[in-house]
């Protein structure tokens, strides 16, 4: 069981999916959560919810892109 901020919180998929299968899903409640959406009862990686939204800066000006 994860937070209980996650346990009944809405999971959702990036708009970028396509409808695939194979993609990862989020939530947010006390922490952010990210799953398989694949599995999604196979548990969850909990992340502070600044450090998450620092991420997707990140992710969004590049900085993990390869070269």
């Amino acid at each position: 069981m994860g937070p209980v901020g996650l346990n009944l919180a809405h999971w959702r998929k990036s708009s970028y999916s396509g409808g695939n299968a194979d993609c990862v899903e989020v939530a947010f409640g006390s922490a952010a959560g990210v799953r398989d959406s694949k599995n999604p009862g196979g548990g969850h990686l909990s992340v502070n919810p600044r450090r998450w939204s620092g991420f997707l800066a990140a992710v969004k000006v590049g900085r993990f892109d390869r070269p």
